[in-house]
Order: structure tokens, then sequence, then C-alpha cells
């Protein structure tokens, strides 16, 4: 968050001591406060589902072996998963430091991923506001979170108030609060002339901060790599923007420098290729993964197809946000929000025609430079003209029309809830499966959410829910398909013996609506769902 004010006044006694200066909080300040306070007890209020129990496993996994872990949700080698992150490891260490079991580190990661997200946006908005506009963080944090469309979307990397219940403790929202981070770090260096000012023959000024930047940028590379796809679009489109290569010129100009564009000389392209390379080498000597294979990975491609099918009802709101980009454009066809979008939609586009549907994932991403330059335009002081007074309007209904059809069951307590807004996704806990399954056990299971869960708590699966490099897709098709013949109606014993033995089953976890098998020993079972846990082997 961008620094309180400090106000000057006149006062008496120990205050006077003190230069009279008497801290006011700035309004982000007040109101990030404010939402940090609310989203958190949100966050907390709602169950964790989705993609939590995918990385509730990976913890687990570092849990018990932080140098050698194993794949994150089958009995397997978990060399060259791209789960295993700085970011994850980290919450590895603290799981072991802290006795924590992977399902409560991912709950409590939430409210830090939220504190590098706000901090974040203060400061790269900030950064698009060189003139003191106060309420621009403020207006910023609001389109973000409501200004999406009036259909729910609900994807990790997606920051609407909504989805924030659910996807806070996840590495695409870290990952994301450290691109604001690094967005307003590399704004701050291609806009501020009196720091890129001709500085004789070498040019070395500052290059420690442009290798930190790098380091910034490999680091969400390795945290979120589809994240580091829209991060890296939104530095080129920043360094387009802005960069200069100033010379002294004299005095003059906003800036007490008066320069000249030279394009783009040396020590211009030496910072900014340190900054590229560094980013490179950290993603490179990560030793459990190697980031670059995952371009060529399209093991994930079909279960993204269908962030193309609904755009229009899930983002159509973020459109209000037209026109002040289209203003922006007009006042500089480089202005940097102006070529993040049309970068993203470049990529989106590309994902939707070569059907590599992964990219689609910067969707979220791809409405920041929509909902920013809005936010940048309705902080505009007063009076305004009739052009900014309509938007303003519209982009007040808007908001106001997102959270009435999504997003108000995210903070509007049941109790309080007078219409009956739709609410969060309510999954079932598994904990009464677990404390009777041993770390590392495999379990057979038929059903949706128990599939995506119970690796969380530290058992392992036959088929894993997730496709991860760590094990070739075709072996996994092969898991799916013996599970769904273990399962199916016309199944001999020994046909299910054969897959015990192969996967060194001891446990399956069987909705209500699948029989268990004869030589199965039911040892508990869900009031809620009615679920059975029943030992084989």
């Amino acid at each position: 968050m961008s620094a309180g004010t400090l106000v000057r006044q006149s006062v008496r006694g120990a205050t006077a001591l003190r230069g009279g200066r008497v801290w006011r909080p700035t309004p982000y300040q007040a109101v990030g406060f404010l939402f940090f306070l609310v989203m958190s007890l949100a966050y907390f209020a709602v169950p964790l589902c989705c993609d939590a129990g995918q990385h509730a496993a990976v913890v687990e996994r570092l849990k018990a072996d932080l140098l050698h872990p194993r794949h994150p949700m089958a009995d397997l080698p978990g060399s060259g998963s791209a789960y295993y992150s700085p970011y994850a490891l980290a919450q590895g260490v603290f799981a072991r430091l802290t006795g924590l079991g992977g399902w409560e580190v991912v709950r409590l990661a939430g409210p830090l991923n939220l504190l590098v997200l706000l901090t974040g946006l203060g400061r790269f908005v900030r950064v698009l506001t060189p003139r003191p506009r106060p309420w621009a963080p403020v207006l910023a944090l609001g389109a973000m979170t409501l200004l999406w469309g009036t259909e729910r979307a609900w994807w990790s990397g997606y920051l609407g108030l909504m989805s924030m219940t659910g996807n806070l403790g996840y590495p695409s929202t870290f990952a994301i609060g450290l691109t604001f981070w690094a967005w307003a770090l590399t704004g701050a260096r291609a806009r501020d002339v009196r720091r890129v000012r001709y500085v004789g023959p070498s040019g070395l000024r500052g290059l420690p901060g442009y290798a930190g930047l790098g380091a910034l940028y490999g680091l969400i590379l390795l945290v979120h790599p589809i994240t580091s796809v829209g991060a890296a679009l939104g530095a080129v489109a920043l360094v387009a923007g802005w960069q200069r290569g100033w010379r002294h010129g004299g005095h003059g100009g906003r800036y007490g420098w008066r320069g000249r564009r030279d394009g783009w000389r040396g020590p211009v392209v030496g910072r900014w290729a340190l900054t590229g390379a560094v980013a490179l080498v950290a993603a490179t000597v990560w030793p459990y993964f190697d980031v670059f294979a995952l371009a060529g990975d399209d093991s994930v491609d079909g279960m993204h197809r269908v962030l193309y099918l609904h755009l229009p009802g899930e983002f159509w709101l973020a459109l209000l946000g037209l026109p002040a980009l289209w203003a922006r454009g007009r006042r500089s066809a480089r202005d940097p929000l102006v070529l993040m979008f049309a970068l993203d939609c470049a990529v989106v586009a590309y994902g939707w025609f070569s059907g590599h549907y992964t990219y689609g994932r910067i969707l979220g991403l791809t409405l920041v430079p929509l909902q920013f330059a809005l936010a940048v335009e309705l902080a505009a002081p007063r009076p305004w003209g009739r052009w900014r007074a309509t938007l303003g309007w519209a982009a007040t209904a808007g908001a106001l029309l997102g959270f009435l059809t999504v997003h108000a069951g995210a903070v509007v307590p049941r109790a309080l809830d007078p219409v009956g807004f739709e609410q969060p996704p309510n999954w079932p806990t598994y904990e009464w499966a677990a404390r009777h399954i041993g770390p590392g056990e495999v379990v057979i299971t038929d059903g949706y959410y128990a599939g995506h869960a119970i690796a969380g708590y530290g058992p392992n699966l036959a088929a894993p829910a997730w496709p991860d490099p760590s094990l070739d897709e075709r072996e996994r098709g092969r898991r799916v398909a013996d599970v769904e013949a273990y399962l199916a109606p016309g199944s001999t014993r020994a046909e299910r013996a054969a897959v015990v033995r192969r996967y060194h089953v001891r446990w399956l976890l069987l909705t209500r609506w699948q029989p268990v098998p004869e030589e199965a020993v039911v040892v508990a079972w869900s009031e809620r769902t009615g679920e059975v846990l029943a030992r084989v082997g």
C-alpha cells in the first residue's frame, strides 16, 4: 500500500518535539486494511475446495521429504513436477517447523498472499499515476474484484470477489501479487528519467536493481509459470511504452531535466538484458523441475478449453474500461496499459486458435489494463466533464450489478442474506477418512470431491486426478482405466485383486452409489455425503 500522509499542524507539548507531524492513513491504506479483514474472514468461512487438495498434497510431500518429494498424488517419484516451486518449498519448510498439515498451511497462506496482492496493487497503480491520485488504487481494487461479468468465473488466477474466497491460498494469487510488484518496479525504472539519465560510458548505475528485478521475474516464472506469461507481457509493455534513452540536456522539463529520445542505446539495452538474463538463469538453476520443458507440454490443454466457452457472460463488465483505455491510447499509442491489453489479447487468441487452451489462464490478467485504466480515469480530480461523469455512473452501475449477481454471496453472511445470493462452493472435508489412512497409503475412489481432496491429507491415489509433468500422461491414463475396471459392476474378485496388487491399494473411498466389493471391510462412513471408507489388501 502507498505511504500514509504526513500533515503538519500547529501543536503543543510532546507532539511538538516530533516536529508537529501527524500520520494519517491514505484512502487506500484505510480501505485496503478493511478489505484485508473482510476478505480474510470470508476466506476462512468457506471450506477449501477445488485445487486446494492438490496444493495441500504438495505441502505434505515436501513435509515428508524436502529434497526428494514424491509425486503429489501417487506413489511415484516426483522429479519434474512443476508444483515443487520455491513457494511450495517455503510452505514445506513451514510445515516441518510447525508440524501443521498441508490443508492448514494452504489455509494460512491466504492472508499472506492477500497482503502481497494488496501492497503490489497499490504500488503499481501509483506508478500509473505520477500525479497524486490517492483514490486511484481504491478504485482499482474495486474494479479488479467486481468488474468481471454476471456469470461466476471461478478459476485459479481469477481475482473476482467470489473466486477469492477459494483461491487466496493458491500459488497463482501469490504470483499475481508479485507480478504487480514487478510491474511497479519495472514501470518506475522505465519512466523515471532522473534514474536512467546518462551516467557516463559505463552506464552501470542501478545494475543491482535491474538484476534484482530479474530475480523477481524468475521467481514468478517458477511459482506459477502461466502467470509469468502475463507478467512478461506486462514488462514488455511497460518498457516499450515508457523507456527513453535520456541524456543530460540542461535544466527544465517536468522532472528538472530536459531529455530527448535517443532510441535504444547500449546502456538501456544492457540494463534490461540483464533483467531478462537473471530471470532466465534463476529459473534454469532451480533443481526440482525444468520450467522451460512445460512450454511443450500439452497434457493440460484439454481441461482448459472451458475457459473460452463463457467469455461474454463471465467478463463483459470489464469492457466498461474500454473507453478509458481508448482515451489513454489517443493520448499515446505507446501507453503501457494499451500495449499490455493488446499483447494479452493476442496470447489469449493464440491459445484458442492453436488449441493450446492453457494460455487462457492469463484471462484474469488480461482484464487488469481495462480495470486499472478505468480506475485511474475516475480518480481524476473534479470537476468532471460529461464524458467522465457518464463513465463514472456506468462503472458504478456495473460494479453494483456484478456484486448483486455474482459476488455478494462471498461476503454477505447467510443469516443476513435477504434474497439468497449464490454462495461459494461448499465442499465436504475428509478428516473422517484420513484419520484411518496412513501417510502414503494408496486409495481408490470414485468420488469427484474425494479424488481432488484426499491426497491433501497424505494418502496417495491409484489414479491421480490431475495431469503432472512428473507422470507420463499415458501412464496416468492406464491407471484411470484400471480404476474404472476395478469399479465396474461386472468386475470379478480376481480382476480387482490384480489391480490391488499392481498399485498396492489399501483403501477404497466410495460414494453411496458404488457397491462395496465383497472382499472389502467397511471402516468408516460420512453422515454428510454417505461415502464409505473400506479396507482391502
